[in-house]
């Protein structure tokens, strides 16, 4: 992850470069300096992120020239195998636009719903704490 960090550092130094002189020759316009700005904090965050990872788990197998494939392999992650949640998350964001349009509570009713469906999805496989 360290050639991540400086390439993104590296992105971070253009965005400060180039905000620095947006600002100084638009005369303080705020819409690109804004812009700016935020692409700069946002690459430096990125840069951040993967100096403390690299930081914290040293070099990955995909960094090291002799590193096996094999090394990488394993379980990516876990798919759940059914959930009725993302079906009633849908229908929760379909009422929500359609109670933009036809009232307060049809937009309220379908705000349950869509808080329902996100907080299922969100904690239907967490542990129980048993």
């Amino acid at each position: 992850m360290r050639a991540e960090a400086w390439l993104f550092a590296g992105v971070a130094g253009f965005f400060l470069v180039t905000d620095l002189a947006y600002a100084w020759f638009s005369g303080q316009e705020p819409a690109g300096t804004a812009a700016l700005t935020v692409s700069f904090v946002m690459s430096s965050l990125m840069s951040f992120f993967f100096a403390m990872n690299y930081r914290r788990r040293g070099l990955r197998p995909e960094d090291r020239r002799d590193a096996d494939v094999a090394e990488r392999a394993g379980p990516l992650d876990f798919f759940p195998p059914h959930s009725a949640y993302p079906a009633m998350t849908a229908l929760g964001v379909a009422l929500l636009a359609l109670g933009v349009v036809y009232g307060l509570w049809l937009f309220i009713i379908a705000f349950g719903i869509l808080a329902g469906g996100i907080l299922g999805m969100t904690f239907q496989f967490v542990a129980r704490g048993e």
